[in-house]
C-alpha cells in the first residue's frame, strides 16, 4: 500500500506541474524564435549600415573632388581676368609678342 501511495503521490505532482512545464516549454520555444529574429534583423541592418557608409564615404570623395575641381576653375577664371597673365599665355602658347619685344628662341639643331 505504501509503494501505491508513492507512485500515486509522484503521479499528482507529474500532472501538477505537466501544464507549467508545457508553458514553460512553449514560452523557451517562443524565445528562442525570438530571439533569433532578433540576431537575423540585428545582423541584416548591420550590413545595410556598412552598405550605406561605404556608399557616404564615396559620394563624400566625389563631392571634395568636385569642389576642389571647382576651386581651380574659379581660380584659373580670376587669373585670365589679369592682362597680364592673359599677355604670358598668348607669348608662351601661340608665338605672340608685342610690336617692342624681341623673341629669344633657343636653337633647337644644337645639343
Amino acid at each position: 500500500m505504501a509503494k501505491y501511495a508513492v507512485q500515486s503521490q509522484t503521479k499528482q505532482q507529474s500532472t501538477k506541474y505537466a501544464g507549467a512545464r508545457r508553458r514553460l516549454t512553449l514560452w523557451m520555444t517562443f524565445m528562442v524564435f525570438f530571439m533569433g529574429w532578433a540576431a537575423y534583423t540585428l545582423l541584416t541592418q548591420n550590413s545595410q549600415i556598412a552598405d550605406k557608409s561605404d556608399q557616404l564615404s564615396e559620394q563624400q570623395a566625389k563631392t571634395a573632388a568636385v569642389e576642389k575641381s571647382l576651386t581651380d576653375l574659379q581660380y584659373e577664371v580670376n587669373r585670365l581676368q589679369d592682362p597680364e597673365y592673359i599677355g604670358q599665355l598668348a607669348r608662351k602658347e601661340f608665338g605672340l609678342y608685342k610690336p617692342e619685344e624681341t623673341p629669344i628662341r633657343p636653337d633647337i639643331s644644337s645639343p
